[in-house]
């Protein structure tokens, strides 16, 4: 009975990001336990959509830039003309982006705000008015631990602050909808294996900071996430809502 809470089949999910990292091991558990996956990403150079497929999923793939204000909007709009509902949102999409203060500039600042902020707004906003017509609904957005506390070594004010928005954000959202029953939860991410946290030889060096800050003494991969992803996207967590879900091998414990 209780593995049966954590099955989602027929449910349709959309994973913004979802062709590599973080995004990609989500659409696969959230595939695994039988969801219709409505995949989106500028580009698919990883591969991601090949191997969704040949894991047998049912999965959809939009190429779109979601700094694009439009896109939110298409991406909801295609999703319910292919699938008529939409039954869970993740939004896994972003940008890391380090920098000295001083010497971060506008353009930067934009950067991260328009991807990390800005177009998870813009898909919660569009994605509301078919869940509450549908009678409900999943949101789980992808925050981090930098959105709790301050990274070491790295400087990078703009990046946590942009995180720490996606927290509030979950926060006000479950607690405004959920009498439509609309479920909204974020996951804080701490140190995986990616794209994004592929050091350049001039920051390297970072590494072994980060392994020492995390009691498990080690970077996470990312299948380690999925289980709980699945877990806030399913049945399983049907009284759970507002919560920020910390997953960093102990990182925020010290």
């Amino acid at each position: 009975m209780v593995l049966e809470r954590f099955k989602i089949t027929g449910k349709v999910a959309i994973v913004t990001g979802g062709t590599r990292g973080i995004g990609l091991a989500i659409a696969h558990a959230l595939g695994e336990a039988g969801a219709k996956l409505v995949v989106t990403s500028r580009t698919d150079k990883f591969g991601g959509l090949d191997s969704l497929k040949k894991a047998g999923h049912d999965v959809s793939f939009v190429e779109s830039d979601i700094t694009d204000r439009n896109v939110p909007q298409k991406i909801i709009d295609y999703t319910l003309d292919k699938h008529g509902v939409i039954d869970i949102l993740v939004n896994n999409a972003g940008v890391a982006q380090h920098g000295e203060m001083e010497a971060f500039t506008d353009e930067l600042l934009d950067k991260i705000m328009n991807i990390n902020v800005d177009s998870v707004f813009r898909m919660c906003r569009s994605v509301l008015t078919p869940m509450k017509k549908q009678g409900g609904g999943v949101i789980l957005n992808i925050g981090s631990i930098s959105g709790l506390v301050s990274n070491i070594p790295q400087p990078q004010v703009a990046y946590n602050a942009s995180k720490a928005a996606v927290h509030m954000m979950t926060k006000s959202l479950a607690s405004d909808f959920a009498d439509q029953n609309i479920r909204v939860n974020a996951i804080a991410p701490g140190y995986f294996r990616t794209e994004m946290t592929k050091l350049s030889k001039e920051t390297e060096h970072w590494y072994p900071t980060w392994d020492k800050m995390t009691p498990l003494n080690r970077m996470a991969e990312t299948e380690e996430i999925g289980a709980a992803a699945l877990f806030l996207c399913s049945p399983a967590s049907s009284y759970v809502t507002g919560e920020v879900l910390v997953i960093d091998g102990g990182y925020t414990s010290r």
